[in-house]
């Protein structure tokens, strides 16, 4: 039951770590891209949604 335990705590310090990796580039890329396209939020709600398919995938493994 313990090594069972510690997998689960590695797993959510890993889930963690991806949801950080993909945080900055959701924060700072959707700035970039909401100052190329003049201020549209339309490109950046589907970079956002692109982001978020991408660490789904991530999650699921």
């Amino acid at each position: 039951m313990g090594v069972l335990k510690e997998e689960t705590r590695m797993s959510i310090s890993r889930k963690l770590g991806i949801l950080v990796f993909f945080a900055v580039p959701g924060i700072i890329g959707g700035g970039i891209i909401y100052h190329i396209f003049d201020g549209n939020y339309l490109p950046v709600f589907i970079y956002e949604t692109i982001l978020l398919l991408i660490a789904g995938a991530f999650f699921s493994k």
